[in-house]
């Protein structure tokens, strides 16, 4: 009886909402072929032993079961597993220093585009450049701007500003995390910063009115009431800094060679290990078995961070 009502409502909200699923399901049978289809593929690609040799006869490569994700995680001797901690300690500092940074500079600048001023629409756009720059174009600029001897950073640091006594390598060795955190924060700061100027312009002055007749301070009107009635926006630029930061790739490989070279123990990220380890060692299995432990570890990683901003959401 249950059944029949359930087939009941459901030929009702067909009936009632057909021209929507009509018109929707292009767009959801696109989805399944550009997202689902790869996603089932790159998995059971991470069983076959897809190398080189065998790459011909494609996923009719011989089936290896866990192989490859032995071969990552735990078995000492394979090529695969060579460097893959440094870049998942490296991802990690990267992606969580460089959604800080986004965010705080997109904070800082947005408080400064709230206040009206002359010309503020002309600054606001300015601001904007580093966004509209290709992220590849911005890999191999910055390269260039980070070289030891000629680039323009250490030129402005020790020829200019005498701030450190030698011009320090940038590519190489501890500092390259820095070499690749900056360049990323450059690019990306000024979404948060529309994103934030778009939530301060929607807080109302009266709150403001109301934490200074209470006597409160800008610190202290900013953390009791701009800090909080962003919360909404904030928690979803760190969502986007979570995903976009993980897989971060193009800045990366375009700055070490033009995407041919290594970053080396301290710039390697979990997608150049990916690239360099599927296209360079042509190791296909073992680079789609990767992939896939990172897309779970991502999925736990949304859905905890999903939950929070649920709670959030729920007391804001």
């Amino acid at each position: 009886m249950d059944n029949k009502k359930s087939n009941q409502s459901l030929y009702y909200y067909y009936r009632k909402y057909r021209i929507a699923y009509i018109f929707i399901a292009p767009t959801v049978i696109g989805m399944l072929i550009m997202h689902f289809i790869p996603i089932v593929q790159g998995i059971y690609m991470s069983f076959l032993k897809l190398n080189n040799f065998t790459l011909g006869q494609y996923l009719g490569a011989p089936f290896i079961y866990f192989r490859n994700y032995y071969d990552v995680l735990i078995n000492p001797g394979s090529p695969m597993r060579i460097g893959i901690f440094d870049s998942i300690r490296n991802t990690i500092i990267y992606t969580i220093l460089v959604t800080v940074g986004q965010i705080g500079l997109g904070m800082i600048v947005a408080l400064m585009l709230n206040i009206d001023f002359k010309g503020r629409s002309l600054v606001r756009t300015l601001f904007l450049f580093s966004w509209i720059v290709p992220t590849y174009v911005t890999g191999i600029l910055w390269g260039f701007m980070w070289q030891q001897s000629i680039g323009i950073i250490n030129i402005i640091l020790v020829d200019w500003l005498h701030l450190l006594p030698t011009k320090p390598f940038w590519l190489v060795g501890p500092n390259t995390i820095w070499a690749i955190i900056i360049p990323t924060i450059w690019r990306y700061w000024p979404m948060s910063m529309l994103m934030l100027l778009a939530g301060l312009q929607g807080i109302s002055q009266e709150l403001y009115d109301a934490v200074k007749i209470d006597g409160a301070n800008r610190w202290t009107a900013f953390w009791k009431v701009t800090w909080p009635m962003l919360t909404p926006v904030w928690m979803i630029l760190i969502l986007f800094g979570l995903i976009y930061n993980v897989y971060s790739f193009n800045i990366v490989i375009m700055m070490f060679g033009n995407g041919a070279g290594f970053p080396g123990e301290w710039g390697d990220l979990m997608m150049t290990n990916i690239f360099r380890n599927s296209f360079m060692r042509w190791d296909f299995g073992a680079g789609a078995a990767t992939s896939v432990i990172l897309l779970i570890v991502m999925i736990f990683a949304v859905n905890i961070w999903f939950r929070f901003y649920k709670k959030s959401e729920e007391a804001f």
